[in-house]
């Protein structure tokens, strides 16, 4: 995607967008995604110390930290952004909502290559939610505000809490998927 097709989508999904100008000059989210471009092309590169500086450029200029590594689909939305961490092996799917103060972190304690969170479409990741370790957050789902999430996440699930639990799932949703 190009950025002024970010910054549509971005339009589409913040009522409080005014203008197009206003998303790219002043949306430190969309930003982010531009430092994070320029330095996952320096990182498929095996080029390693620069695509990190460039990473932490854009963590200096927005307060955003998106590591090199990790692979992120179409349509990602960082509203506000503010503390967002995202790491190296964190996958996320196309059409994505995070909003500030997000970690999609690891928890020090894994043994295996992938560290961190996948989450897949059409997610919603509430202010201040940690999702931490290799789990997987299915289509659809969404995180409360200050969630911990240490599970995997099953589709239009949403959970809440520390440790997060399930407070609602959209079967009719998941059915509708399955039977198209």
């Amino acid at each position: 995607m190009s950025i002024i097709e970010d910054a549509r989508l971005i339009m589409k999904k913040d009522k409080a967008a005014k203008s197009l100008l206003e998303v790219v000059l002043c949306y430190p989210g969309l930003h982010a995604l531009i430092f994070y471009k320029i330095a996952r092309k320096f990182y498929l590169k095996r080029m390693f110390f620069i695509a990190r500086l460039i990473s932490q450029l854009g963590r200096f200029f927005t307060g955003i930290e998106i590591h090199p590594g990790a692979k992120i689909g179409k349509g990602l939305f960082i509203d506000h952004g503010m503390g967002v961490v995202i790491g190296e092996t964190a996958e996320i799917g196309d059409n994505v909502t995070i909003y500030h103060g997000v970690t999609l972190g690891a928890t020090g304690n894994e043994t295996t290559v992938k560290r961190h969170p996948t989450v897949e479409d059409d997610v919603i990741i509430g202010a201040g939610a940690k999702i931490l370790g290799p789990v997987r957050i299915g289509r659809g789902a969404k995180i409360g505000a200050n969630a911990v999430v240490l599970k995997d996440v099953p589709p239009y699930t949403t959970v809440v809490g520390i440790p997060a639990v399930e407070v609602k799932r959209r079967r009719e949703k998941m059915l509708r998927e399955v039977f198209q």
